[in-house]
């Protein structure tokens, strides 16, 4: 996959990895650690947040990991990074911050890369280099077996993630089409977070919402 200056990948050629606890860590890197095709430090942690929240999308787990995030007792981090993920291409900026705290906290790698990225993005450079290094501590500590998913089943279409891979490597937010954003926009919401405010919640009927 090439993403040098004026080369555009084509998005449907571009391959998923597998979920990055079980993935490659040189391959999973190479698809979240993008070459630099963007002029600016502020427009770079854009393109690579949106690279990198497509392919949490794409995971093959990703709808298996959202039903545990709602239908386990115990906490599962993929699924909050998954859910980080959705809310972030639905636009709810403040609640994938949230949710992808909530999955660095329970040891999500990832998760605390696309903090990072979002604080780079936001020109918060100080909080960017905290979950950088959080991230890098994350990475070197031993990975625990992982619970066996069912992912038959996608999250969402290879098209949508096609389209949002095209809004990413064209420089533009990255963004969920309509009918899928309404979707998220009515996940119930939690307002007792003082820092948040509003937070929307995982919905049990979330993964076959989003099917319909």
């Amino acid at each position: 996959m090439s993403t040098g200056r004026g080369v555009q990948p084509n998005p449907r050629e571009v391959q998923v990895p597998r979920n990055p606890t079980e993935a490659d860590d040189d391959a999973w890197n190479r698809f979240l650690v993008a070459p630099r095709p963007f002029s600016t430090e502020h427009a770079q942690a854009t393109h690579e947040l949106g690279l990198a929240t497509t392919l949490v999308l794409g995971m093959p787990t990703a709808a298996a990991s959202l039903d545990l995030l709602v239908n386990n007792d115990r906490i599962h981090p993929e699924g909050a990074l998954v859910l980080g993920a959705l809310l972030y291409v639905a636009g709810h900026r403040d609640g994938a911050q949230f949710w992808w705290q909530f999955a660095a906290g329970g040891g999500s790698y990832t998760a605390a890369s696309c903090l990072s990225l979002l604080h780079r993005s936001l020109g918060e450079l100080g909080d960017a280099e905290v979950w950088r290094h959080q991230a890098d501590a994350l990475d070197a500590e031993p990975r625990t077996p992982q619970r066996a998913l069912d992912f038959q089943s996608s999250l969402l279409p290879a098209g949508v993630l096609a389209e949002i891979l095209t809004l990413c490597h064209e420089g533009l937010d990255v963004k969920l089409p309509p009918r899928l954003a309404a979707v998220i926009h009515q996940l119930p919401v939690d307002s007792d977070d003082p820092e948040y405010g509003e937070l929307p919640q995982v919905s049990s009927t979330l993964v076959r919402d989003l099917a319909r």
